[in-house]
């Protein structure tokens, strides 16, 4: 896989940059200020760990909160996290939370008011959390050059991000230093609006519908092609919510399109196929991941019951075998005899969940 950007235009838009500070700077003081739903979230589904650690962030923090969902995976402990586009914090010291004090939190987000915010409450938190130093840090840059953040290659074990990569004018950019800053095996966990079609390029200009994270939501397709053409040949969604606007202005505008906010997971596996390919494999779940007992859910095709073996593709072999997530599930069988394409079963439904059709392994 290659990951290496520097063939590719290297050139920000000052312009939309200024703009976005602005919005996310000046014009909205709080997520009372957004005048649409699609940057607001709720916290069903979270495990009482998330939930516990969200209660002992600052007022002031999520006050300022905009975000379209909860893209905290499980098994932080220890682990290295970036969250791009961080705003004033709330998912970057939820993440600095559970990864404990040996983990270590980088947040990025280029808008100065909101790290100002988020730096000004480091050591309470640490306070509060019990952890003897602070294990996040917070930084002024861009989610297209995390080089010049100072991230360097293989080195981050989970990258997160909330309803934020939309608002980039050069999401192959930020994707591509994604993985180059993943390690292998390392996951991209992130939270953002989709759309069910492209886009007219004009509505980027609109500052109020490029900071609501809707004129630059991604295309469902255009964003598969984006991450084969970066070598990642799967990945999976968690799930899906429609996204309802209620606002009259913004709806004559932009409401041609369908949104929904969506959580996807990619890992930085090579060994990925572009199909879903049948080995004969099996894949049995422990129960030992904290929140999850009884069952774990990989994406919305594949909920894993504790003690019960399922036949699973080569790509979900793959997923729980050469990432973190190895320790807590067995997986028998290999690639040595194959069997054709994978019969991928149907998204199992989730409770508020109004997923479309499709998903994980089709």
């Amino acid at each position: 896989m290659c990951f290496d950007c520097s063939n590719k235009e290297t050139h920000v838009t000052t312009f939309d940059h200024e703009r976005l500070r602005r919005y996310y700077g000046t014009v909205l003081t709080g997520s009372k200020d957004l005048k649409t739903n699609a940057c607001c979230c709720t916290d069903d589904g979270l495990t009482p760990e998330i939930k516990e650690a969200l209660a002992e962030i600052d007022d002031e923090i999520t006050s300022r909160f905009y975000g379209c969902g909860s893209p905290l995976p499980p098994l932080l402990s220890g682990r290295t996290i970036v969250d791009l586009g961080c705003g004033t914090g709330r998912d970057a010291y939820v993440a600095a939370r559970l990864a404990g004090p040996e983990g270590r939190v980088i947040g990025i987000d280029m808008t100065p008011e909101q790290i100002e915010v988020a730096a000004r409450h480091i050591d309470t938190h640490m306070q509060r959390f019990g952890h003897p130093a602070p294990n996040v840090d917070f930084r002024q840059g861009y989610i297209e050059d995390l080089a010049a953040a100072g991230i360097e290659d293989n080195s981050v074990d989970v990258v997160i991000s909330n309803c934020v990569i939309n608002l980039s004018p050069l999401k192959e950019r930020v994707f591509g230093e994604i993985f180059r800053i993943l390690k292998p095996g390392g996951e991209l966990y992130f939270a953002d609006v989709f759309a069910d079609r492209r886009l007219p390029a004009a509505l980027f200009d609109d500052p109020v519908l490029h900071g609501e994270c809707l004129a630059g939501a991604m295309y469902h397709e255009d964003f598969r092609r984006l991450l084969l053409a970066l070598g990642i040949r799967d990945f999976r969604r968690t799930s899906c919510r429609r996204i309802t606007i209620d606002n009259p202005e913004v709806e004559a505008a932009i409401g041609m399109a369908a949104f929904h906010s969506v959580t996807i997971r990619a890992f930085k596996i090579n060994t990925l196929e572009d199909l879903c390919e049948d080995y004969g494999q099996t894949a049995t779940y422990h129960g030992t991941i904290n929140g999850h007992p009884h069952a774990f859910d990989l994406d919305d095709h594949h909920r894993f019951f504790t003690g019960k073996p399922m036949l699973v593709c080569g790509n979900t072999a793959a997923m729980l075998t050469e990432t973190r997530y190895a320790p807590h599930f067995t997986v028998t069988g290999d690639r040595s005899t194959h069997f054709g394409p994978f019969d991928c079963a149907p998204a199992i439904p989730r409770a508020n969940d109004d997923s479309d059709s499709g998903g994980a392994c089709c």
